[in-house]
């Protein structure tokens, strides 16, 4: 029996077996997520593997099964998970490797029941849209040597997480220098989730377009909203019934954008006579509403491609440590913002 002497060389999956007292199958069925082995037995294992810092040289497909990217996603129901999917099949196909869909119905968070099955699956790698891990489960697929890069994240990742996102901090500059250059003074900001870095990081280049032409921020005219059309619509109405109301309104996402674009019509309000409006993302319908929507353009396609790229890479002769990329963003202007109105 081959076994390790000490704690400086490199664990087995038999000397771990022989210490627990459970057979090296056992083992391997929990390194392969197979759901065969009992809850307390997993338990005992899953600790062996972190204590001895266990781990597989690299993630092997299984015997006949095409190699595979797991892809996981808070939700669908919106162009945006639309185009985060579109940009990783490409690159997936480029490379001829499949891809696994799995969504979260909201949460930001991946169930347990999911990742056994990404085990059992030894894909080449995760790709993880707004959501994260916890420790735990991180091990779980560094123990198996499954990277995993997460995209757009809604948190602080750890810094040797791998990360491909956008500069959302120069969109939300680039958006708010737009209006203001325009003449605008009291422009509000409807942005995503108050608990989602890149809502906070869109929020602070607003802030930071003011602070270069020494303007002071209205507090009421800062909002959190989620990203989707209702979350527009309702904080539109809010802010656009205030006899103090904004001339014009930075929404974090086109679908908010629209959501605020219904608000002010419903209460006589011109786009952009009365008010300019700018969006964010650049989504295939933002060229195509009335007016059209002058927007950030955040390279969805290409994040995600990006992130497709670094995992399949990362299995061959060419890859290297997976990286944090940011990836660039820029103003689109079109027809939903001109000057303020007189008076």
């Amino acid at each position: 029996m081959t076994t390790t002497s000490s704690r400086s060389a490199s664990p087995t999956i038999a000397f771990i077996a022989e210490e627990l007292g459970v057979s090296v199958p056992t083992v391997s069925k929990v390194l392969n997520g197979r759901p065969d082995v009992s809850p307390a037995t997993r338990e005992r294992v899953e600790e062996a593997l972190r204590r001895h810092g266990y781990k597989r040289r690299r993630a092997v497909t299984p015997t006949g099964a095409p190699p595979l990217v797991d892809l996981v996603i808070h939700e669908l129901g919106s162009v945006w998970a639309l185009e985060i999917i579109q940009g990783v099949e490409r690159a997936a196909a480029e490379a001829g490797v499949g891809v696994v869909l799995s969504t979260l119905g909201g949460s930001h968070h991946p169930e347990q029941d999911w990742l056994d099955r990404v085990l059992a699956r030894r894909p080449v790698g995760v790709i993880l849209v707004m959501s994260r891990l916890d420790p735990v489960q991180r091990h779980q697929l560094e123990s198996r040597s499954i990277p995993f890069v997460v995209v757009d994240t809604d948190g602080e990742t750890p810094a040797d997480v791998a990360t491909v996102g956008s500069n959302n901090w120069h969109g939300g500059l680039s958006a708010t220098r737009h209006l203001l250059g325009l003449g605008h003074r009291r422009v509000a900001v409807v942005s995503g989730p108050d608990d989602v870095l890149c809502s906070r990081a869109r929020i602070d280049g607003f802030r930071s377009a003011h602070e270069e032409l020494r303007l002071s921020v209205d507090p009421g005219l800062v909002r959190y909203g989620n990203f989707a059309v209702e979350g527009g619509y309702r904080q539109g109405r809010e802010l656009l019934d205030r006899p103090d109301r904004p001339t014009a309104i930075f929404a974090g996402s086109d679908m908010q954008a629209l959501g605020v674009l219904r608000a002010a019509r419903e209460l006589g309000l011109r786009v952009p006579e009365d008010l300019s409006l700018v969006g964010y993302d650049n989504l295939p319908l933002s060229a195509w509403v009335d007016p059209p929507l002058t927007t950030v353009n955040q390279p969805l396609h290409e994040m995600a491609a990006t992130a497709t790229r670094m995992l399949v890479d990362t299995g061959t002769s060419q890859g290297g440590r997976l990286r944090r990329v940011d990836l660039a963003t820029d103003l689109v202007v079109r027809g939903s913002t001109a000057a303020p109105p007189e008076g």
